[in-house]
């Protein structure tokens, strides 16, 4: 992929392009499938993963057995780093969305880089620092507003992040099921299948198999009292 096409928000798109072919350069390349767990929760492993094209979900499973979807990555992100920097276990599963090449690079390897590129290790902390600051956003959201806000504060900012234009509005082609949408949301399944209804009935979004097409983008701002 090229260098310019990576978002400003995730790791490549941070780093000075030399940068980036030093780190693109330790990971052996491999194609993904989708649905295909590239990290397992729970597993014991050390190496890291680049999202060299690939567009990816991160859950954990819940004790009644469901799994509640905690963040999305894409082109550009970097996933497993945590384990690889603390010898803890996966902390969750991540799953490919769509077909997608990765590169693979060894923990030792990894630290190496970071050594050597102490540039690239301020902007994982900066990363992992804008990951906290998020979950934290999402419990405060959790306690200050209802099912429906909630709901479109998360859309909003799926689509922001991962949405492409089409003539129709923002499609959100992520693969969520209505499951993780309300883990996401921290609202129970009914409720979040009656705050979809209110918002497709307005013609605010549209949804299909998978999908989330935001159709009023200002409307759905509205909604998420982001105004």
């Amino acid at each position: 992929m090229n260098g310019s096409a990576w978002p400003p928000s995730t790791l490549l798109g941070r780093l000075d392009e030399p940068i980036q072919r030093r780190l693109l350069a330790i990971g052996v390349q491999r194609s993904v499938e989708p649905g295909q767990a590239i990290l397992r929760e729970g597993q014991l492993e050390s190496h890291v993963i680049v999202l060299d094209d690939a567009l990816v979900k991160t859950t954990v499973a819940m004790a009644d057995g469901r799994h509640a979807l905690l963040s999305i990555r894409i082109p550009g992100d970097i996933v497993g780093e945590i384990s690889a920097l603390n010898g803890t276990p996966r902390s969750a599963t991540v799953t490919t969305c769509r077909a997608g090449v990765i590169r693979i690079i060894h923990h030792n390897e990894f630290r190496a880089f970071l050594r050597s590129n102490p540039d690239a290790a301020m902007e994982i902390a900066g990363i992992v620092a804008d990951r906290l600051r998020w979950a934290n956003q999402r419990r405060l959201d959790f306690a200050s507003y209802p099912v429906k806000v909630r709901l479109a504060r998360v859309l909003w900012e799926i689509a922001k992040a991962y949405g492409r234009r089409d003539r129709d509005g923002i499609v959100v082609n992520v693969q969520l099921t209505q499951n993780e949408l309300a883990t996401l949301c921290g609202a129970a399944e009914i409720s979040l299948q009656k705050s979809l209804r209110e918002l497709r009935e307005a013609d605010i979004i549209d949804t299909g198999y998978r999908q989330v097409v935001v159709r009023d983008a200002n409307a759905l701002r509205r909604n998420a009292l982001m105004d």
